[in-house]
């Protein structure tokens, strides 16, 4: 059995991936959230939800203890905040491995029309915190993967390929069910792409901006 922490568990990504994580038998979830009644109906003999404040270590590690993997589905202005409590209650939970959720952006790694567009739409306290979160986790001991997805849409399709930190970010759009479908295969295969950072699109979107602007 696989247990697994969903951090920010009322998210849409965090929803679809645990529809997809719950098609395996041997996943048991916890769903961690803020006013746990919202996903109440969740709750089964392979799911436990439960009320916390992403933003207090002590809230994580009491619900992180015993667990394999967290996939920290986290967002908000506090989000740094959130990386070091996650940090902290996984050192403390002795748990090591970690999906992270981030965004496009943070390295100033995407290129050209579309990076200056991207930085017009998150500039001003969106990509500068982030960016900021994502170095508390990677200056942490943890066996991390930080996924940062191209502009999400709710399109019903898995279609993605990644970059590594470093390279060129390609794309503007990509599916949250793709992000949730990479999530499930990390979380199936935890040994891949540990301590990467992984840039997330939708093959042959390349464009100044994603095609809804």
């Amino acid at each position: 059995m696989t247990n697994v922490v969903i951090l920010g568990a009322n998210g849409k990504i965090a929803k679809l991936a645990t529809i997809q994580l719950l098609e395996n038998s041997e996943n048991h979830l916890t769903l961690f959230l803020r006013n746990a009644q919202r996903l109440a109906n969740a709750a089964s003999d392979r799911v436990n939800v439960v009320d916390g404040d992403a933003s207090k270590s002590a809230d994580i590690e009491a619900a992180i203890k015993g667990a394999d993997i967290v996939y920290a589905n986290l967002a908000g202005h506090n989000i740094e905040a959130e990386a070091k409590a996650v940090v902290t209650a996984m050192d403390a939970a002795q748990v090591k491995r970690l999906i992270w959720i981030s965004t496009l952006g943070i390295y100033d790694e995407v290129p050209g029309k579309y990076g200056e567009w991207n930085h017009s739409m998150l500039d001003g306290g969106y990509l500068e915190t982030y960016a900021a979160a994502a170095k508390v986790i990677e200056a942490s001991n943890l066996d991390y993967t930080i996924i940062r997805p191209a502009w999400l849409t709710n399109h019903d399709e898995v279609s993605y390929e990644t970059t590594q930190k470093g390279e060129a970010f390609k794309g503007t759009e990509v599916s949250r069910k793709s992000i949730a479908t990479l999530v499930a295969s990390l979380i199936a295969d935890p040994t891949q792409a540990v301590r990467e950072s992984l840039g997330v699109n939708k093959p042959n979107t390349a464009g100044d901006k994603p095609a809804w602007y």
